[in-house]
Formats: C-alpha cells, structure tokens, sequence
C-alpha cells in the first residue's frame, strides 16, 4: 500500500516511480541550497523580506517540477510554456535580482534531476564567485562623478544658444542641451545639460564662470541617474 499511495493515475509498468525518501532528499538539498543562495544574496545588498523568503523556496519548487517531469520531453516542454507566461514581480527587477532568480533555478533544476553534488557544488562556486564580486564592487562605475546633469536660470533676453560654449570647452569632454523651460511666468529659462567635467575637482571653478553669464541666477548640479535603465 505505501509504494502504491505515491504513484500517479496515469502511470504504468514502464513508469519509474521516485522513492518517498529520494524525493524528501532532494527537496531537502533544494531548500537548504535555497537558503545558501538567499544568504549570499543579502551580503552587501538591500533586500526585501519577501524576495529573500521567495528566494530561499524557488530551488525546491523547481526541484519538484523537474522531478516530475521525469524524462518527458513534452510536459518539460509545457511546464517551461507555463512558467514563461508567470511574471514574476509587478515591479521591474535588477539585473542582481534576476541572476540570483536563475541561480536559484538552476540549483533546483541540478536538484531535480538527482544531481545533489553537483548542485552543492554548483550553489557553493556561483554564491563565492556572487559574493566576491559584491566585496569588490565589481562593475562600479569609477567615473560617475564626472557625468552631471547642470540646471542653469537665464534671463529671458539673454541668447544662450552658444553663450556657454567657451566655458564647457575649458571645463568638459562633452555637453548636451537636453531641456529649456520657461520658470517665473516666462522671464527666466531653465537649461539642462548632460556634461562630462575634464576634472571633477575643478566643478566650483565650472559654476563661477557660469555665475559670471547668467547674472548670478539659481545653477544647480546633480549627477546623471542611470538607474530607470538599469538592467
């Protein structure tokens, strides 16, 4: 009676049936690699409490899916059509965060298939190698301080085509008009530029000389947000 409760309906002879205690041992390694992976993935990153919980469980829901495929080519298939069609946050995620969603299925899909060691493995090298990478900031983007983004007022008679031009020539490698809008009822410009400083040291020197065009109006400077494109 036991073999018999864990067989399927639509099983036959031929069917290879999974052990109750090999399908608990593999679950079992899922969710402990699960919660290696959600552990490497708290180190140096800010985290919700129900991404890191939902991360610790992918590797077991995985494992299970990949059990019961078992060999079918077809229902493989079908399952990897269903969970396309699943989105998996309402908000948009990082890069950081889908490839720790992939590493969390491929550990549970070296699970499913009885692989234990290797998916240890697998989990231990890519967590070291995530968790390396994270302590040396790598991919940190060293110039970031030089890309700004330069608010500047005008006053509405003075022509600012090319009234700046000199000074981003002295103090930038590149500059862009990017918006003008009218501010104060239309008797001032605001202008907004990309620009990339030659020397970031020399940005007050940058805005003195602007001081000097714009009649002393409100300058403001913010560094360039990259993170809307994030990926």
């Amino acid at each position: 009676m036991p073999d018999t409760i864990f067989r399927g309906l639509f099983d036959t002879d031929m069917t290879t049936v999974i052990a109750p205690w090999q399908f608990l041992l593999c679950v079992g390694a899922a969710l402990v690699l699960g919660l290696v992976i959600a552990c490497s993935y708290m180190y140096r990153t800010r985290y919700t409490r129900s991404f890191v919980v939902t991360l610790a469980m992918l590797p077991a829901v995985v494992c299970v899916v990949i059990m019961m495929v078992n060999g079918n080519v077809g229902a493989g298939v079908a399952v990897a059509g269903a969970f396309s069609l699943v989105r998996f946050r309402s908000v948009p995620g990082t890069a950081r965060e889908i490839g720790t969603i992939f590493l969390a299925m491929g550990a549970g899909l070296v699970c499913g298939m009885g692989y234990l060691a290797y998916a240890a493995l697998f989990t231990m090298v890519l967590c070291a190698v995530f968790m390396l990478y994270s302590r040396l900031d790598l991919g940190t983007k060293k110039n970031a301080a030089t890309y700004k983004v330069l608010n500047i007022t005008v006053p509405e008679d003075l022509d600012y085509t090319a009234i700046f031009d000199d000074i981003f020539a002295a103090y930038t490698t590149s500059h862009e008009l990017i918006r003008v809008k009218t501010t104060n009822l239309g008797s001032l410009f605001r202008l907004t530029y990309h620009v990339a400083l030659r020397d970031a040291a020399k940005e007050k020197d940058m805005i003195d000389a602007i001081r000097c065009r714009n009649g002393n109006l409100e300058i403001s400077v913010s560094r360039q947000d990259t993170a809307v494109a994030e990926l």
